[in-house]
């Protein structure tokens, strides 16, 4: 890795790729593929993580962060790790997924509640009541997924504990064989219709997703008895309180990325945690739906970020506008994540560029500067390749990955940006 003390005059496009932050020796756990999440950083990153700190201490960290915890990959790690963790995510559906990987469950126990499931769901036919349903689920789905879909929720919470450990578990199942059983089109990272998708059987779905998750459970073995609190909430809300950490272990979200509001309206309407799927959309950070005083916020730039936005406003200013609110909100997160941390603490960021209508967006530079005025020490920075991205790095008009160069670039590399307090 690469110390810095100061941005100027470095270009991260020099840093060489590091083959301790590429690959590992350990197979990833099933659980962390429990449930579909884009975008999600390899299992291995954290453990990688760990050893760099062990580097500089002698003991592990008593607790690690993951400000945007996502679908738990930090969280279950810990809990491997018996280090205790704290996690935020705005997204309810990550932090149920994450709530559900740092469970700990009897396999006898899963399995009578699986059986208690299908037999509520077998005693009785499904009613009718898509004529009810809202109206964007009544686009997504034909009439008898959605009858079956709704009976087998019924079920669901008719059998097992509400806010209960073993609840979510069948809760993430059960959100994890929405798209299967609709007419998404899969793996596209926008909503889409497939007018050709063979669509699964509700409750077939629903037997092969609980094999894949038993057998995930029956893999992790016995995990510790570390503490893992994980908060549905906005890492800058004041009303989040957040205990003091060791180390943070994070990957924030990419300016010109994905809108997980969207991606995951479908978990978010049938668990009802919103009316209206686009209510998450506010106040996520990179979001593209924010309402602000830009000329008056301008000024307010690090100086890596005023270049950015000022080369995009001759291009879009709409996306400028944009592209500032997430270096401003990204400017605000380096200060907070730097009072939660303890003396001596470190915050690890994996981070990747950007570009739009051919300018670069220096996400890497930015966030170095950011933590570098938050008061963070000297930044030890490094590059990896993200590795299912090297054959594929273009993305066609529907957002699939592609090797046709007449589609969107899609950069195949992230860093990795260390800061000691």
């Amino acid at each position: 890795m690469i110390c810095i003390d100061s941005i100027h005059d470095f270009h991260f496009e020099h840093v060489p790729i590091d083959p301790f932050w590429n690959t590992s020796v350990q197979r990833e756990q099933k659980m962390h593929r429990i449930h579909a999440y884009p975008a999600k950083f390899p299992a291995f990153i954290t453990s990688k993580a760990l050893a760099f700190w062990k580097r500089d201490n002698a003991s592990p960290p008593a607790r690690i962060a993951d400000i945007f915890c996502g679908c738990g990959t930090t969280a279950f790690e810990a809990k491997r790790s018996s280090i205790d963790f704290w996690g935020c995510d705005i997204n309810p559906v990550a932090t149920l997924i994450a709530k559900v990987k740092s469970g700990k469950y009897q396999s006898e126990t899963l399995r009578s509640y699986y059986d208690k499931i299908l037999s509520k769901y077998t005693e009785s036919c499904p009613v009718d009541c898509f004529e009810s349903a809202p109206e964007r689920l009544q686009y997504w789905y034909f009439k008898e997924q959605y009858n079956e879909l709704a009976h087998l929720k019924n079920a669901i919470f008719s059998v097992t504990p509400e806010n209960n450990a073993y609840g979510l578990f069948f809760l993430c199942a059960f959100s994890n064989i929405l798209k299967p059983t609709s007419r998404w089109l899969t793996k596209s990272i926008k909503p889409q219709v497939d007018p050709h998708k063979r669509i699964s059987k509700v409750i077939d779905a629903f037997g092969e997703q609980f094999k894949m998750m038993y057998g995930a459970n029956q893999e992790t073995g016995s995990l510790s008895d570390a503490d893992s609190n994980i908060v549905t909430g906005n890492f800058l809300s004041d009303s989040l309180d957040i205990p003091p950490v060791d180390m943070i272990i994070t990957s924030p979200p990419y300016v010109t990325s994905y809108e997980y509001a969207d991606l995951h309206q479908l978990s978010s309407l049938w668990l009802e945690y919103v009316d209206d799927y686009r209510d998450l959309r506010d106040g996520s950070i990179g979001s593209l739906h924010h309402d602000y005083n830009f000329n008056k916020e301008l000024k307010r730039l690090n100086s890596s970020g005023l270049k950015i936005v000022t080369l995009l406003l001759d291009q879009h200013k709409s996306k400028a506008r944009s592209v500032a609110k997430y270096f401003l909100d990204m400017q605000a997160v380096a200060q907070k994540a730097f009072s939660i941390l303890n003396s001596n603490g470190a915050a690890l960021f994996v981070i990747g560029n950007t570009e739009y209508k051919t300018v670069r967006i220096d996400n890497a530079k930015h966030l170095a500067e950011s933590l570098l005025d938050a008061g963070f020490s000297s930044l030890h920075v490094s590059k990896r390749k993200i590795s299912n991205k090297i054959l594929t790095p273009y993305r066609d008009k529907r957002g699939k990955f592609t090797t046709n160069a007449n589609g969107r670039k899609v950069y195949s590399e992230e860093f990795i940006i260390v800061g000691r307090k």
